[in-house]
């Protein structure tokens, strides 16, 4: 299969849209809704299901879903209802959507879309990809292959945890400029980089396009890119593990 139509769940938005394999980029329209408010596990898979009817998708699909994944079961829910715990997403795909979804952590997703074709594309070592947006997401890959789950928003941080002071919509929340948001950034990476020490870091999610304004405020010592794939990368990713999944 050269072409999967892959999804993106997030805590504001859903998007989709098909992917060709080969190249890393989209061949169709991406496809957006807002996320069901509250998110609660069907209202989700009915706007999965738009997305789908949108761009007549009839084949398997990935998914990149914001939540520890494991053997297809939601475990956490940070920035969706609480609803989703312990949820078969697999099956629950299955049965609004009528097909099969390949799922995994949503920022595990645009870490494999930026390893195979992005910023950490043939980089060996650790490399982890951050995903700045209603939380703080990040997938690490160790010579290309996925550590799953690894959930550093959730890493003490001052008073609270990490995604509470240095995740896009704390940013917003506060009215931060480029500046302080910088420099909070920067406190939470050196952070990071005194438990993991990897070799790269990959800024992912929406800010990601905005990487001009707060690059300069993070210290040069640090190996820090901004994700290639940009706002795309968690479609991609999924559809690069589905494909996968399916050898």
């Amino acid at each position: 299969m050269n072409q999967i139509l892959a999804i993106d769940v997030g805590g504001t938005g859903i998007k989709g849209g098909i992917v060709d394999l080969s190249t890393g980029t989209l061949v169709s329209d991406r496809i957006k809704y807002l996320t069901p408010s509250p998110a609660l596990p069907i209202s989700v898979a009915e706007t999965i299901n738009k997305v789908i009817a949108d761009l007549d998708w009839k084949d398997d699909i990935g998914m990149g879903f914001p939540s520890i994944i494991s053997d297809n079961i939601c475990l956490s829910a940070n920035n969706i209802d609480k609803s989703w715990i312990g949820t078969d997403i697999k099956n629950l795909i299955s049965e609004h959507c009528n097909l099969n979804a390949h799922i995994l952590n949503d920022a595990d997703a645009a870490g494999f879309a930026e390893v195979k074709y992005g910023s950490g594309k043939d980089v060996n070592g650790k490399v982890m990809t951050i995903t700045l947006g209603t939380g703080i997401g990040s997938g690490l890959f160790i010579n290309g292959t996925l550590v799953p789950n690894i959930e550093i928003g959730n890493l003490r941080f001052r008073d609270s945890i990490a995604e509470h002071y240095a995740s896009n919509a704390a940013r917003k929340r506060e009215d931060m400029s480029w500046e302080t948001y910088g420099g909070i950034l920067n406190e939470f990476l050196v952070y990071v980089h005194r438990i993991f020490s990897a070799d790269l870091y990959i800024i992912s999610g929406g800010i990601s396009k905005k990487f001009e304004k707060f690059s300069g405020f993070l210290d040069s010592a640090l190996n820090v890119k901004q994700a290639l794939l940009k706002n795309n990368a968690g479609i991609v990713g999924a559809a690069s593990y589905a494909s996968q999944q399916l050898k």
